[in-house]
């Protein structure tokens, strides 16, 4: 039974859909490097039947010629499972990276506005600013990923535990930064720019979230068995 037999058979209206399906249940890491990913395996098996085609061989005959070829989604998986384990590495740490420095700003300015306030709320802005710190700090290794990532890494081994910490350090800086944010939206009602301290705590929190997600998503590469080193 050829494959276009076998996805009649199933139900499938595409075999290379159905084999792109498959590969992508097994992947994790972002979206859009993803979905890039699976377009141009996608279109690579579409241009390998084409050419089996071309050659007169029957579509069906084409079709598993070419999945022979590129191999079966669980063979196939290991490799692209490393290129998006790369991405989710460089994603999060570059969540990092970028958050630290803004809530530092919004903290800054909050805490300048906020001269005048009364001593609880004054001692909550310090509790939120010593946590901002430690997102802060976070963002130095991740900074340092970010370089380890770069262009050279293609030529350059990368460390396997690369990827653990870049989960880590997205997660003590989203617990960081959302603990912050708590903080400043407790105290914003006992001074008279609260306005300013509840926009910075929501700040403080939409970072929160989405480092949070991107060191999960980090932290699932992680524990899979393709890594990224040697790429």
């Amino acid at each position: 039974m050829t494959a276009a037999d076998a996805a009649d058979a199933a139900g499938a209206t595409d075999p290379l859909d159905a084999y792109v399906a498959e590969l992508a249940a097994e992947l994790h890491g972002p979206a859009p490097a993803k979905a890039r990913l699976l377009t141009e395996i996608r279109d690579g098996l579409a241009d390998t039947v084409a050419a089996y085609a071309r050659n007169g061989t029957p579509r069906g005959r084409a079709l598993d010629l070419a999945l022979r070829e590129f191999g079966t989604p669980a063979e196939l998986a290991p490799d692209c499972q490393r290129e998006l384990t790369f991405a989710q590495v460089r994603h999060t740490a570059r969540t990092v990276a970028l958050a630290a420095p803004v809530l530092l700003a919004g903290w800054f300015l909050s805490w300048q506005a906020g001269g005048a306030a009364g001593g609880l709320a004054r001692a909550a802005q310090l509790l939120a600013g010593g946590l901002i710190a430690v997102a802060v700090v976070a963002a130095l290794p991740a900074a340092a990923v970010l370089a380890a990532t770069g262009p050279l890494a293609h030529r350059l081994p990368v460390p396997d535990r690369l990827p653990a910490l870049a989960a880590w350090t997205g997660t003590v800086s989203a617990l960081a930064a959302g603990a912050a944010g708590l903080t400043l939206a407790v105290g914003a009602p006992l001074t008279a720019t609260w306005p300013l301290l509840v926009l910075t705590a929501a700040l403080a929190v939409g970072s929160h979230t989405r480092m949070a997600a991107s060191a999960r998503l980090c932290r699932r590469c992680a524990r899979l068995p393709a890594s990224v080193g040697g790429l």
